[in-house]
């Protein structure tokens, strides 16, 4: 565990300052576009490139990629470098094609993930804003893939501080839209969606750039290499074909979400797509910090494991990536449902925001809290299959969730009142992961014959028990300041600091008095790191 435990601890530190200066990004955003009809049209247009990015690539990085970039590794004389290249001139070529077409066919693609009831100049203003962003999915490409690279020769940091440089371009870029810009989607102008829309791609250029610089410091130099015969990219492209699979179903049931969003958007002003987008960028948070670092870390050595056929240190990695990644999501999961509000109040009442275009975002976020150990544990899960090179597995359960999560979703749009929509649709979410998960770990038990679940479960109600006074410490912090006055951010940030530092204080002494060995294990790092 020393081991994971120091790789995520690197990738968690700059993924946590990577999200924070994402939380700015995001407040300023709200604060500029508002969650009206221009803020729907950007997040509308804003999702686009990552949708087709998603489709053609993202998944199968860590499904089919990396698994074979390690073989390579370990198999080719050259230590898998040309296996690299090739890759990366796929990448380059393909993704900048698919940026070429994507702008071409904007307006098509935004018709298909907007609303009926959306006005023609809405649809034009998201449209224009998608043909300055689409280009991104190149700068996309390139960045991932040698994210994938330095991510095998265990270098974590880059990919995980380079988000930080877009952030920061994309916050300049916000700043200066704020100044000179306009919230009203009437008024709003054709610089300004200039603005908005190269502003965005620009971040995502500097992030590649980043991402670059750091591949090259390991050595890896790129050479357009289109010698793919024999080269064992056909066993990838049959990998792939699964993974493309589970992709473009679960963007199906994105697409079902987005389209209900923003018809719940157009009944009930400031409660539909931009609601549900920046209440799941915050969930995100916790989960990009603590799962996603311990899951880059643990896929290459479990593929490693597995290619070696020792299957007790791949079930060792998973068992202990669970309890660590538990460790800390149980605690930010029940405190987001406390605090989820308080957390709104402070990020987004600014600009042409109002307290409650903010608060409402936080009812949302609250049930995404719930989520949370779910979503959480089924990524781990997917691991699993991928470190076998198994990728149907994976689109069947996908299958299975977008099935149960669109046909929640549609039953939330048909019977609830307009602005509890997107909270349904929050609560399908919920519920999806939570019996995806359960099969999902049923599947993955078979595949590698047993993943100690009863030590889990007790792990995991350790936890638990550990969290739910720290809940309700926030809670209370709450009730009492509630009790004095009205929440506003001078309020919600006391609620915060106060509600959130004891609650989070209280669980790491309760969980290490019940010695919950990963908390033991996170103060000994921090001890031994203050010590130095």
């Amino acid at each position: 565990m020393s081991r994971m435990l120091r790789a995520s601890a690197i990738m968690a530190a700059g993924t946590m300052v990577s999200r924070l200066t994402g939380f700015v990004r995001t407040a300023l955003l709200a604060a500029a576009v508002g969650t009206l009809a221009l803020g729907d049209a950007y997040n509308a247009a804003y999702q686009i490139p990552y949708i087709l990015f998603d489709l053609l690539l993202q998944g199968v990085l860590s499904s089919v990629i990396v698994p074979m970039i390690v073989r390579a590794q370990q198999r080719d004389p050259d230590g898998g470098q040309a296996f690299e290249q090739r890759l990366m001139t796929l990448a380059v070529v393909g993704l900048s094609a698919v940026a070429v077409v994507g702008v071409l066919l904007a307006r098509p693609i935004m018709e298909l993930y907007t609303a009926e009831n959306w006005s023609e100049h809405k649809i034009e203003v998201a449209t224009t804003l998608a043909r300055f962003m689409l280009p991104q999915i190149a700068f996309f490409g390139v960045g991932a893939m040698a994210g994938a690279i330095l991510n095998t020769r265990d270098r974590f940091g880059a990919p995980m501080w380079a988000p930080v440089v877009n952030n920061i371009v994309v916050i300049g870029v916000l700043c200066a839209y704020y100044a000179i810009g306009t919230s009203d989607i009437e008024r709003v102008t054709d610089r300004d969606l200039m603005l908005l829309g190269i502003g965005t791609t620009a971040g995502i250029v500097a992030q590649a750039i980043v991402l670059i610089i750091a591949l090259h410091r390991v050595g890896f130099r790129f050479r357009p290499r289109f010698d793919l015969r024999g080269s064992g990219l056909g066993e990838a492209v049959k990998s792939a074909a699964w993974t493309f699979a589970f992709v473009a179903i679960n963007q199906l049931g994105f697409l079902v979400t987005t389209k209900l969003a923003t018809g719940a958007g157009e009944r009930a002003p400031g409660a539909g797509n931009s609601a549900y987008a920046y209440a799941f960028q915050l969930f995100q948070l916790p989960y990009g910090i603590i799962a996603v670092s311990v899951i880059t870390a643990m896929l290459p050595r479990m593929s490693r494991h597995v290619a070696d056929g020792d299957l007790g240190s791949a079930r060792a990695e998973f068992a202990s990536a669970v309890r660590l990644v538990s460790s800390a999501i149980v605690p930010a999961g029940l405190l987001l449902l406390v605090l989820g509000p308080a957390v709104t109040t402070v990020i987004f009442s600014y600009g042409h925001m109002t307290t409650g275009n903010a608060l409402y975002i936080g009812h949302v976020l609250q049930v995404f809290g719930l989520a949370l150990v779910p979503f959480s544990i089924f990524q781990l899960l997917l691991r699993v299959f991928y470190s076998f090179g198994d990728t149907r597995t994976p689109a069947g359960l996908a299958a299975i969730n977008v099935t149960l999560n669109a046909s929640l979703s549609v039953v939330a749009y048909l019977t609830l009142p307009p602005r509890y929509i997107v909270i349904g649709l929050a609560s399908s979410f919920l519920i999806t992961y939570s019996v995806g998960g359960v099969i999902a770990w049923s599947l993955a038990s078979r595949k590698i014959h047993g993943l100690g679940g009863q030590e889990v479960l007790a792990g995991l109600s350790r936890m638990f028990l550990a969290a739910i006074p720290a809940a309700a410490a926030a809670l209370g912090v709450l009730w009492l300041v509630r009790e004095v006055t009205e929440i506003t951010v001078i309020t919600a940030g006391i609620v915060l600091v106060a509600g959130g530092g004891l609650g989070l204080l209280l669980y790491v002494a309760i969980a290490h008095r019940m010695r919950v060995p990963e908390i033991n294990s996170i103060i000994g790092l921090v001890a031994s790191r203050v010590g130095r």
